[in-house]
Formats: C-alpha cells, structure tokens, sequence
C-alpha cells in the first residue's frame, strides 16, 4: 500500500466507522477508513459473549413513518435505502449479535464506502498540520483524525488478587461447566447480569458483587444500565435461593486448596467484613478504550479511571486538536445519560458531527431554517420537530433544537440536533436564544411503576415521562424554562395541554424578553 493523505482519517469501521463513512462519502468529503479486521464490527463477532443483544428491534409499530418507526430501531444506520434497515435483517425483538455483524458487512457493501481493512494502526503521532498514522502497510497523514475504534481492552478494576477472576471475555459460556459451582461474578451491569442468567440453572450459587449499587435501567431510564430481561436473577435473589446481589468492597481474592477465599466488606453493615468462598470467579466489570496507538504527542486525555477519552462538546478530545472521537468511547458528554454509547444515539451524534467538521475543516456553515418571531408559527414548529424527530427522542436531554434570535432581522435561526452544551458555546454571544428538547422528570420516585401525576398544564414541570422543555437562554445563562406536559403515546398536539400553553409562553417571552 502506497502512503496517503486524506482531510479526515477514521480508525476503526464499527457501527459508528461506518456510519461516519457514509456520511462523509454524501458529502463527497475526502476520507479514508482504516480496519485492522477483514470485515466491519469486529467487537460484535465476539461481543455480547451470549451472543444476544441489548438494543432493540421494535419491527411492528403503529406508524409508517420511517422516521418515527426510528424511534424503536436501535440498530439501523441512518442512509437513503428503505432496504437498508436492521429490521429487514431480524425480526426479533432483542436480535442476535450475528445479524448485527451481517447487517454492517451488508450496509458497507452496498454503499462502497471507503474502508481499508487489514490495515492496523500502529502508531498516532501528532505534527503541525494534523496527524501521521503508521500502519503495517504504510503512512497515512490526515488533517483530521476521528478515533471510533470502540472498547478496545477490558477494564480490570484493582483488586488483590483480581488475577485469579477470568475475564468475561476469556470465561467459558457453556452452561453446564459452572455445573453445582459457587461463583462470584465481579460486576453488576449488563454483562454480569447477561453471565448471571447464563447460568442461573446450573450453579448452586451465583453472587454479583461490587461496590456500587445497583442501577436498574427502568429506574435510570438509560439503556445501559441493568436491563428488564434479567429480572429472574434478581427474582432468585428476593426468592432466597441463594443467588446474591452484594454491594460491597471486594478487600481480596486467594486461591485456597483449589477453591477462591474472597475476603468482601459490606457496604450497608457498619462495616461488617466476610470470607466466603467460590469455585469460580468472573470478572464481568466492562471495557475500556486502547490507547497504546498514541505516542506522547498525540495521547488524549483519560476521564472515568483511564476508560475513556475526556471530550469538548464538539467532540474534539480536551486536549489533543483536530482529534475526535466517535461511537461508544465519544460518550463523555452524557456518561450515564442519553444513547451515545449506543447505535440508536450515535447514528444521530455522527450526523450533527458530520456538520461541524464540514464547518470548520471545509468552509461549509452549519445549516439552519429561517423562523418568524411569532408565536403561533413558532408553536407549530417546535411542536412538529418534538411530534416527529427521532435524534429528539433518542437523544433526549441531550440533543436540542436551537432557535437563535437574528437581533437585526428579530427572526430566529432554527438548528436542528446540536448538543446543548455545544449551543451553550457556540451561541454565547446571543441576546435571546431558545433550545427545545425531550426530558424526563425528577428520579426520585419511591415506585417508578405508581407515579401520581397532576395532569393539568400548570404543573407541567412535575410530569415524570418524558415531554417536551423550551428553555430560553441570554447567552450563556438560561433565564427560563417552561414544560409541556407529558402524554402516554408521547403526541404533544393537544390544543389545551400543548398548544396554548406554549403559544403564551412564547407570546409572553417574545414580548417581555431581552
């Protein structure tokens, strides 16, 4: 392979690699993707280990809009190709990993994007005009560097003793090797509790452990947290089978005549310490993003215990210009929050991503619609966006509609899917600018199934499902917030509940802000 040089450089043709690709290929922007895997979405051919995902494949819906039918499609790529939809590849409601990988492979395909594979990088060094990649087939320079290459190690928490634990991506998976076994599984997310349920019929006792408590997604409202389908090993712990869910400090781990004596203490007993022992122990604690492809002048800076990269909200890593990152490690913005760890948000982050780069390293200015300043209009299209978008509904909390106050025209500029924290920045020198978008109400529910609710328009800010939020800014300071209130098929379009409480707000707003 000859050297090369592009404007933009992608590692890694994951889901969000290719994604990427494709949006940049639309725009006929010089790219290049590079693959060290002979194929795209190489973590999915090993990952999940059970070989059944997360995400979800709602195919039968009440809508035939495609972008509302979105909203229950987690895994689709955003393209022009009514055919190139995941839903055409599975029709389960939790697809297998395999149709993922064969979808990818597919989408690659039939747009040619161009993705060099088996081509792996060795080495990123920073220079004055962008970036030199040494790769095992040659130098490819690039102005712009995008890091998608996704989890690239597993994160081993510091225990002692932690090397005798086998690590979920090495554990055996086959049930009936943890036949009448004790097992500790070091973890309590998705992939302890996907273990868990593995093998919940074979051992005689399974314990989940770590020192942080339990975050259940129906209570957190973020898909990455423990998922509903595993409900029967919390079930078996309630049920006094023996099967544990441990919130404690893991103090050590030894191996003792062929078992493992781990020494644990309690983090709701006053202290209270135990030696229990097990057969096997799994470390079932996730991932974090390789960075030995980083020579000292181009190391990112590393938030959350070294496992992912520290983020501007343009996406642009804190430290290290012109590099960005995409995916699943670009999620520092929202950890814990929105989807930008996932296929459902990050289709909608690489979109917006796409604009910005095209800003700044083409020339191109980020798109906007024309608005009048009146409010029944203004109604109507907020309303719209908030009925219809499905990077609103996905990405919610986090990506807004931004509508920017032209002070010599008194019109509005209206941008679609911008980070909040990114308009924050970017429109700071603004007099009077709104941001709507989808949110949640409070988290502190005793029982999130048995909410009362107030259901009048006035105590709009006190619903707890998600509903649309109109917050006006003067620069970068929010001087008002105003809720709509919530609807159980999520259609915000009721004259008295939606519609006239936003067009006073906005007839008042328009008139009296400054």
């Amino acid at each position: 392979m000859a050297n090369s040089e592009h404007r933009y450089v992608i590692v890694g043709a994951g889901p969000a690699g290719v994604q990427l690709s494709y949006y940049l290929q639309q725009h006929d922007a010089d790219y290049l993707t590079l693959e060290r895997g002979d194929a795209p979405g190489g973590f999915f051919r090993r990952f999940p280990r059970h070989r059944r995902l997360i995400s979800l494949n709602k195919v039968h819906t009440d809508s035939t809009d495609p972008e509302i039918r979105l909203r229950w499609d987690w895994n689709t790529l955003l393209n022009d190709d009514p055919e190139l939809l995941f839903t055409k590849f599975s029709d389960e409601y939790l697809p297998a990993a395999d149709d993922l990988v064969r979808y990818l492979a597919e989408f690659q395909r039939a747009h040619g994007l161009n993705i060099r594979y088996d081509t792996n990088v060795q080495q990123i060094t920073r220079t004055g005009d962008g970036f030199v990649l040494r790769t095992d087939r040659g130098e490819v320079r690039a102005a712009c560097l995008v890091v998608a290459t996704g989890w690239g190690h597993p994160f081993v928490p510091a225990i002692k003793g932690i090397a005798h634990a086998v690590g979920y991506e090495d554990m055996e998976i086959d049930p009936k090797v943890y036949d009448d076994q004790r097992v500790l599984i070091i973890g309590k997310g998705n992939s302890a509790f996907e273990t868990a349920s593995a093998i919940l019929g074979r051992a005689s006792m399974v314990h989940l452990a770590s020192r942080q408590p339990l975050r259940l997604a129906w209570n957190t409202k973020h898909p990455g947290d423990v998922r509903g389908q595993y409900g029967a090993v919390l079930d078996s712990y309630q049920f006094k089978t023996l099967h544990s869910v441990l919130d404690c400090t893991i103090d050590e781990i030894r191996s003792v005549d062929g078992r493992f004596e781990v020494r644990i203490t309690y983090t709701h007993a006053e202290g209270e310490t135990a030696v229990l022992y097990y057969n096997t122990v799994l470390r079932c604690t996730g991932f974090r993003m390789d960075t030995s492809i980083f020579d000292d002048t181009s190391r990112p800076e590393m938030i959350r215990d070294g496992r992912m990269p520290g983020l501007r909200p343009d996406w642009q890593s804190n430290n290290v210009d012109d590099l960005y990152f995409a995916g699943t490690v670009a999620q520092a913005r929202d950890v814990k929050h929105a989807s930008s760890p996932f296929i459902d948000g990050f289709r909608y982050n690489l979109r917006t991503f796409t604009r910005i780069l095209r800003e700044r390293y083409e020339g191109t200015p980020l798109p906007f619609t024309v608005a009048q300043a009146e409010a029944v209009s203004l109604t109507k299209l907020m309303l719209d966006r908030v009925n219809w978008s499905s990077a609103l509904w996905t990405q919610f909390e986090y990506l807004c509609d931004v509508f920017v106050r032209d002070d010599d025209t008194g019109d509005f500029h209206h941008f679609e899917d911008l980070p909040e924290d990114y308009a924050v920045q970017r429109f700071a020198a603004a007099t009077h600018w709104y941001t709507l978008a989808l949110r949640w109400g409070r988290d502190d529910y005793g029982d999130v199934f048995a909410i009362e609710r107030h259901p009048t328009p006035d105590r709009a800010r006190e619903s707890a499902f998600i509903h649309p939020v109109i917050r006006r800014y003067r620069g970068e300071h929010m001087v008002v917030e105003h809720h709509l209130l919530e609807d159980l098929l999520a259609e915000w379009r009721r004259p008295e509940r939606h519609v006239a409480p936003l067009t006073e707000f906005l007839e008042r707003d328009l008139t009296n802000g400054s």
